[in-house]
């Protein structure tokens, strides 16, 4: 019945040893935005990465990837397009622009499942991903779109034998860099620890600790994310969330800039094909860390999602939603008037192969 199903070790965490394999596979989503702002340039607001274009019918992402799995090696390499990658991607340099994901990975325990992966991965942090698939909601809560997709370094993971427990420390190369920014050579670390008691509740905190200016400009960062996800039943799932960062003020100060974020998504399932979600969430960052707006109060917005999704087949999810965001200050335009709401409605097609 579910479409979600409630595992939290996806990714470099998991792992099948029963014999060596190669995989090739697959994933596009096209989708259809219209901004009731009705921007000119086509452009939605700057701090949206997925699902960003105006108006127009577009791939948000599309790639294809080869995984190769042996009980004690592995490795994913995964390239692709789409306007998310042309947004969240844009600092990278060169071919590293459609670099989705591309690690690769020994098993260095024989008794335990624990695992060393380096490269381009997905982030450790949040419970959503570019993959609108696989998400409760068609587009992605301002947290995520405002915190790493992807990650590169090194990351030591650990998987107990009852499936209950993962646990990973992380090296990196920065706050969502695959190549280091100029002039900054300090190391960033992460860590994780899920927690999934049994088949209807997972539990996770992340964190992040990093520099992501020049050495010179040294401000540390310091990020948590917590989530749960929950099953009420096999119809009633949700996840609740918040993110809370902090970030020095300058070069070595004691003062800090904080910025946090709570959501809460309800997803109901009607029948084994269709489904309803609501999002409500809240993101605060006053003194303008990550998400620049040059107003009084900074970056201060509400926002409540409601979204219908229909499963075709297994593999294939038609999607609409309707999405309401609303600022403290007047950091929307409209008709080149700056005004404190915006509006949207998104739909879209991902098919899986």
């Amino acid at each position: 019945m579910a479409l979600l199903m409630l595992c939290p070790f996806v990714g470099i965490g998991q792992t099948d040893t029963t014999s060596s394999s190669l995989q090739f596979s697959g994933y596009a989503e096209v989708y259809y935005a219209y901004d009731f702002n009705q921007p000119e340039d086509h452009n939605r607001p700057s701090f949206l990465y997925n699902h960003n274009r105006h108006n127009e019918f577009n791939l948000n992402l599309g790639f294809v990837k080869v995984a190769y799995q042996h009980e004690s090696v592995r490795a994913n390499l995964a390239l692709a397009a789409g306007t998310y990658m042309n947004a969240n991607y844009a600092t990278e340099p060169g071919v590293l622009k459609n670099l989705y994901e591309a690690y690769a990975g020994i098993k260095i325990s024989k008794k335990n499942n624990l695992w060393i992966d380096a490269g381009v991965f997905s982030s450790h942090i949040g419970f959503e991903t570019a993959v609108s698939e696989d998400c409760f909601t068609l587009t992605r809560s301002l947290s995520a779109e405002n915190s790493p997709y992807y990650e590169s370094g090194l990351k030591l993971t650990f998987i107990s034998d009852d499936n209950k427990w993962l646990l990973s420390g992380l090296v990196l190369n920065g706050w969502q860099h695959i190549q280091r920014p100029d002039g900054n050579n300090t190391p960033a670390f992460g860590t994780q620890v899920t927690f999934k008691p049994g088949d209807k509740v997972a539990l996770n905190y992340s964190t992040f600790i990093g520099n992501d200016k020049t050495d010179d400009a040294k401000q540390m960062r310091y990020y948590h994310n917590v989530y749960g996800h929950f099953m009420l039943s096999d119809k009633i799932h949700f996840i609740a969330g918040f993110d809370l960062g902090f970030e020095q003020s300058s070069t070595g100060s004691d003062l800090y800039h904080q910025w946090y974020s709570p959501v809460l998504i309800a997803k109901y399932f009607l029948d084994e094909k269709w489904s309803i979600t609501g999002r409500g969430e809240f993101y605060s960052d006053p003194d303008e860390v990550i998400i620049t707006t040059g107003t009084t109060n900074g970056f201060q917005t509400s926002g409540f999602s409601l979204g219908i999704d229909y499963r075709i087949i297994e593999n294939a999810v038609w999607r609409i939603e309707g999405r309401m965001l609303n600022s403290k200050d007047d950091i929307f335009l409209k008709e080149k008037e700056a005004i404190s709401s915006n509006t949207c409605l998104t739909t879209s097609l991902a098919v899986s192969f």
